[in-house]
């Protein structure tokens, strides 16, 4: 696959680089954006954790706001950071920011128009691992964390592929989308009207039925905005109990759904999967 450089910059004795590529999944050209440790100047391969990010944003909220390149570069640990949807003029968008691009709830869309592009589930999972590890000293050693609807997207991901990732973490996910406003919205767009498709990408239903495990951390502000009608961790934390999920959720006073709240936290999360990362 051919990628294009668009953007580096020095940070803690590594390299945050931002690329474009054209993705076959998503029939489309997409950004990431990587952050590579001072170790890989040695030669040697590091493990990656994956970071999907929320509503309305792209690679650059988590690179420029979470402030997470100085733990990263203490443990050895590559960032690798996609988009949150495909994009482009001929892409099938919304008016409303919480459908179409930069909404992609990383999902495979089964409805038109979306389903055209919209397979972030795929493309996560299968076609930005496969480019980050032909063209980059990392491993195949991954963990997947997020935010919001990326926090959900992690869940979901790591638990429908137990041998893919080592951890998984979260901030705020939208734990339940089936009975959510957010997840609805967007479930009934990209998936249609069954909703055993929805269950599919329900962290919560998904984690009350799982056999094989991956650990898996969540922190929750109590002063979030959308904890009531939207995150609902309550749920999961009961889908965890129900299934012995290795699950640790904690609550903190006081935060909301804001970058101050990841920043204030990222360095537990990116110590929690260098963990089992190894």
């Amino acid at each position: 696959m051919t990628i294009e450089n668009i953007s580096e910059n020095k940070v803690f004795g590594g390299w945050h680089k931002q690329y474009n590529h054209q993705s076959e999944t998503l029939n489309c050209q997409m950004r990431f954006a990587i952050y590579l440790p001072p170790q890989v100047a040695s030669g040697q391969k590091v493990p990656a954790l994956y970071w999907l990010s929320g509503l309305t944003c792209t690679d650059e909220n988590f690179m420029q706001k979470a402030a997470a390149h100085r733990i990263a570069a203490e443990l050895g640990v590559a960032l690798v950071v996609p988009d949150t949807s495909p994009r482009g003029e001929d892409v099938a968008d919304d008016d409303a920011y919480d459908l179409g691009q930069g909404a992609g709830f990383y999902v495979n869309a089964t409805q038109a128009p979306w389903d055209r592009h919209y397979h972030m589930y795929d493309y996560i999972v299968s076609e930005l691992p496969e480019l980050i590890e032909a063209n980059f000293p990392v491993s195949d050693k991954r963990a997947i964390s997020g935010h919001s609807m990326g926090g959900l997207g992690a869940l979901n991901i790591a638990i429908r592929n137990p041998d893919r990732y080592t951890s998984v973490s979260a901030f705020s996910p939208i734990s339940n989308p089936m009975n959510c406003p957010w997840g609805q919205k967007a479930f009934t767009a990209y998936l249609g009207e069954n909703q055993k498709e929805w269950a599919n990408y329900d962290a919560s239903e998904l984690m009350r039925q799982a056999t094989e495990f991956v650990p898996a951390l969540v922190d929750q502000g109590e002063a979030d905005d959308f904890l009531k009608e939207q995150l609902k961790p309550e749920v999961l934390e009961a889908a965890a109990k129900a299934s012995g999920y290795p699950l640790e959720l904690n609550r903190h006073p006081g935060y909301d759904h804001s970058y101050y709240f990841i920043s204030s936290f990222i360095e537990q999360h990116v110590r929690f999967h260098a963990k089992y990362l190894g």
